[in-house]
């Protein structure tokens, strides 16, 4: 644990990540004798030590350029930009970086106003997004002005009490700065006039956006002496985790409901089991119908998100009686790509004859390889059956998560794993991985120095070698290469 806090934080001009100072110094010399550059090397270890990033919600109400503007700020085109309502995507969090600083967007710009109605819908979106967020970024039509949907999402700004950075969006213009500053009535600050189609003004929104952030989340992940560890129950819609919940807590803690987007709020509940007390983030009460499909996937990817931001443990609970679907992989990706310990749950085991259950273990072969390495256990929430197998499949995965493998003995394991098993040769030469760290843990991350490019199946192989040796079991490992440069090469 003390490794995590080290990691943290800063306590010099660079970042050690999870390394002590005197491991730190003896890994810089052996970076020095192999040639690399120290202030790359310290960049690559600052870079894979970050531990998990901010987080920064865009909210609105429709129409008036979520999307345009998270896809500036993240600086590809890859949110869905459309003013029909209930656009399905995929993803709902993305990666950015400004100024040097990394951090998680949350795109609300997705809605469905058959679900709630536009307000409700409107806050229903803001209150997931503010509850996973450690800042928000309120974007307002300036064209338009304030409307009384805008003000409803000022009050639930104020309620949450998270740092606001105000967007006043679709000022293409000088003319239209006047329109902005009538933003000020909001209560909320200066506007700040910006143009997410041109990219007017993104910049100087970004650098107060960067004030607002913290360096690192607010998340303390249970480090606090009797803090209860985090627990997402996440899945697709009624695939049973309000009944996992109730099963596990022994009383009926959560309503099952059969109505789509009744219940908004995630539903953060204390359970004990096994002797300790376990914080269960419940992701449930949206569920499908027909009609409301789409705008119903987007609003559960959307609780997913903010879930699984919150948590430590992601247990994935999957219905056994039915195909694995494309959403249930989509959950998958959301919590390996949040860098979460994860557990497989299948449910409904109870109701599955011979046949079914040899065509289960095939699909998780194929559609599930992913994370073939997550402890799984087969549950029914129905009646309880294995529910004692729950406790010590999260510990093991929470365990892996927290890992730290001293930087002396993974460089034996390298050592001996690159000489039992060598880079194939490709283009006459053999790219040989000379040295590694461990530079972060929850998730671990490690950093490895090597003197040409590793082909992808290598990297697939070192991992699986890792997790073989360090019982990485539960936890998603991430593994960055640093190619030395020729000597004589260096930049100018």
């Amino acid at each position: 644990m003390n490794d995590h806090i080290h990691s943290e934080g800063s306590g010099g001009e660079h970042d050690h990540g999870a390394l002590g100072d005197a491991e730190y110094t003896q890994f810089m010399e052996l970076a020095a004798e192999e040639g690399f550059d120290i202030e790359e090397v310290e960049g690559a270890i600052e870079e894979a030590g970050h531990g998990p990033l901010p987080v920064l919600a865009v909210v609105g109400r429709p129409n008036v350029g979520k999307s345009t503007l998270v896809n500036r700020i993240i600086g590809r085109r890859e949110a869905v930009v459309e003013d029909k309502p209930g656009v399905t995507r995929d993803r709902v969090t993305y990666e950015a970086e400004w100024a040097g600083r990394r951090f998680k967007v949350v795109d609300t710009g997705g809605w469905e106003q058959d679900v709630l109605g536009i307000d409700a819908s409107v806050a229903a979106q803001a209150e997931y997004a503010i509850e996973a967020a450690d800042a928000v970024v309120f974007v307002v039509d300036a064209k338009v002005g304030a409307t009384d949907t805008d003000e409803a999402v000022v009050r639930l700004l104020r309620k949450a009490g998270k740092p606001v950075v105000l967007c006043a969006n679709k000022v293409d213009g000088p003319s239209g700065e006047a329109d902005a500053s009538y933003l000020w009535s909001l209560g909320l600050g200066e506007p700040h006039p910006v143009s997410a189609l041109h990219g007017r003004g993104t910049g100087d929104m970004l650098d107060r956006v960067l004030e607002a952030l913290p360096e690192a989340p607010a998340q303390t992940f249970g480090t606090a002496v009797g803090g209860p560890r985090r627990i997402a129950l996440i899945g697709r819609p009624n695939v049973g985790k309000s009944s996992l919940l109730n099963k596990v807590a022994g009383e009926e803690r959560v309503v099952v409901n059969e109505l789509a987007g009744t219940t908004r709020d995630p539903v953060d509940e204390l359970i004990e089991l096994g002797g300790v007390t376990w914080k269960f983030v419940d992701t449930a009460g949206i569920r499908k119908r027909v009609h409301l499909q789409q705008g119903a996937d987007y609003y559960a990817s959307l609780r997913t998100a903010a879930a699984v931001e919150k948590a430590e443990v992601a247990v994935i609970l999957i219905d056994a009686s039915e195909s694995i679907s494309v959403q249930d992989q989509r959950i998958v990706t959301m919590a390996v790509e949040a860098g979460r310990a994860i557990v497989v749950a299948y449910n409904k085991w109870d109701t599955l004859d011979e046949e079914r259950r040899y065509y289960l273990e095939r699909e998780i072969e194929t559609e599930l390889g992913q994370v073939a390495w997550a402890p799984r256990v087969n549950v029914s929430a129905q009646t309880g059956r294995h529910m004692e197998k729950l406790v010590p499949a999260i510990e093991t995965a929470l365990a892996g998560w927290e890992t730290r493998v001293p930087t002396g003995r993974l460089n034996a394991f390298l050592g001996e794993l690159v000489a039992a098993h060598p880079h194939p040769v490709r283009g006459g030469k053999q790219p040989r991985i000379l040295f590694g760290t461990q530079a972060g843990t929850k998730p671990p991350r490690f950093v490895l120095f090597a003197s040409g490019f590793i082909e992808a199946g290598y990297r697939r192989f070192i991992e699986r070698r890792l997790r073989e040796e360090f019982a990485f079991e539960g936890t998603p490992i991430h593994i960055s290469v640093r190619v030395r440069e020729k000597r004589g090469a260096k930049k100018k």
